[in-house]
């Protein structure tokens, strides 16, 4: 997935772009055709400003927060419902555990597409449709510009549509109570 990137700082006072480009964490999956992930930012749980704009994200980086507080900017686009059903689940699910190893550790073997995060979610589709499947079976259709809340709840995101749905997902670490 190509995601532009453009990070400000700050340095002797004035504010500055710091960088211009690519992410260091984006993956398109051989295995499943249309499926990617991109980690655009990450910060700590208290964040101090003025921040100089250093890239935190590194190979090892995490796509879900560790930490209450913490936050993610992850941009996913996901295959349609018909691709993942075409696929070698094994080396599909292999390879998404390599490269987004916390996500996958978070799904349900038994429930396919569900898992739950300890996190505060802001979904907002860019591009095509998706529904959002919850626990009672209750399935949402979104549309571009659609925004989706999710409050640490068990959910899938279902693509019946003939087209791969890119989706922002800002994922804030929230304490479990």
């Amino acid at each position: 997935m190509n995601v532009r990137r453009v990070v400000t700082g700050h340095a002797g006072g004035k504010s500055k772009i710091v960088s211009e480009g690519g992410t260091r964490r984006s993956r398109s999956f051989k295995n499943i055709p249309g499926q990617s992930a991109a980690l655009v930012w990450s910060t700590p749980a208290v964040p101090a400003l003025p921040l100089d704009g250093t890239d935190v994200i590194s190979e090892k980086s995490t796509y879900l927060p560790l930490q209450p507080g913490e936050t993610r900017l992850m941009i996913v686009t996901f295959a349609t419902d018909s691709v993942m059903m075409s696929i070698d689940p094994v080396a599909g699910f292999q390879e998404f555990s390599e490269h987004v190893p916390d996500l996958a550790a978070a799904m349900e073997p038994d429930s396919p597409g569900m898992h739950t995060t300890q996190t505060v979610d802001y979904g907002i589709v860019l591009e095509g449709e998706v529904w959002l499947e919850v626990d009672d079976g209750k399935q949402v259709h979104l549309k571009p510009h659609d925004v989706v809340v999710q409050n640490g709840t068990r959910h899938a995101w279902r693509n019946k549509s003939d087209k791969p749905v890119k989706i922002a997902f800002v994922l804030i670490g929230a304490r479990k109570t």
